[in-house]
């Protein structure tokens, strides 16, 4: 899909982009207004005009992608002229206020297209970079699949356990109920794991700890083995370390598929919204334009 984006028709959005700011920089360059350039003047209302479609045509994205049976071109197709139109509409808006701001209604209206834009750029990084990297992270398994193997990795923990004493029952099957993947937006985008796991304390009560990628549990593991010295207890926290350090591996795939597929989506939290904002300020800037003329 992403290469579709940019390659589509032999990039021919790409041309007709690089068509279209060529000859509003040309026309900038060689208009010679009485005063200074801006948006009041022939080439700035013709620039406007040409924003505005833009801008209107650009938006209609959403729509022709629901449309399944439209036959107003590919989807693939719409969405390169989306990109690199929308590349080429900041320079034309840019050449039709002429480099005048100010704080007003015409001003925030070139803000917001600015906002758009750039989170524009930003899902394109996105989608060229983090689907790829999506697929190798999940190794040709589901996510449905990955959470099934940390339960085939729980279960036969818990009867590796049973062979020891109760504190390492109690760790395994605290490290099973208290495992917290996702949450909110920011521990979603951070991969952050919030797991938690009871192991004994200094007095040797068990504590609730902290658990982020298994390490205190393997930590605790870890020490346990090099304390034993009875052959049968040596070999059950060997194999309770080697499925907890499984477990981990399949735990870092399933926070990063989420991570992945939080930031495809989060971009589009201010794409779209700041999208409609800048339709309704693209619309109070014209009618003050005519209102005022």
């Amino acid at each position: 899909m992403h290469a579709s984006m940019f390659n589509y028709a032999r990039r021919r959005w790409m041309w007709i982009a690089l068509a279209l700011t060529a000859a509003a920089i040309a026309a900038y360059a060689l208009d010679s207004p009485r005063s200074p350039p801006s948006g009041d003047t022939w080439l700035g209302y013709t620039l406007g005009g040409v924003g505005a479609a833009l801008i209107l045509w650009l938006s209609f994205l959403g729509v022709r992608k629901r449309r399944y049976a439209s036959t107003l071109g590919s989807v693939q197709g719409w969405v390169s002229a989306h990109v690199w139109l929308g590349l080429a509409l900041l320079v034309v808006v840019t050449l039709h206020a002429g480099f005048q701001f100010g704080a007003n209604i015409h001003t925030v209206a070139y803000v917001l297209m600015c906002v758009v834009v750039s989170s524009g750029v930003v899902g394109t990084i996105v989608y060229a970079r983090l689907p790829a990297e999506l697929s190798r992270n999940r190794a040709a398994l589901t996510r449905e699949q990955m959470l099934l193997e940390i339960a085939d990795l729980d279960a036969r923990a818990t009867r590796i356990a049973a062979q020891l004493p109760a504190e390492y029952g109690d760790a395994v099957r605290s490290n099973r109920d208290r495992l917290r993947i996702g949450g909110s937006a920011w521990v979603i985008l951070g991969a952050r794991d919030r797991s938690q796991v009871r192991l004994p304390g200094p007095s040797g009560a068990m504590q609730l700890v902290a658990n982020p990628q298994q390490g205190p549990l393997l930590e605790w593991l870890g020490l346990q083995l090099s304390r034993s010295t009875e052959g049968e207890r040596t070999r059950a926290i060997q194999e309770l370390i080697t499925m907890i350090g499984a477990r981990r591996v399949v735990l870092r795939r399933l926070t990063r598929d989420a991570q992945v597929k939080g930031w495809l989506e989060a971009w589009l939290y201010v794409h779209v919204p700041v999208t409609f904002a800048l339709l309704g300020a693209l619309i109070a800037h014209v009618v003050s334009v005519f209102y005022y003329w």
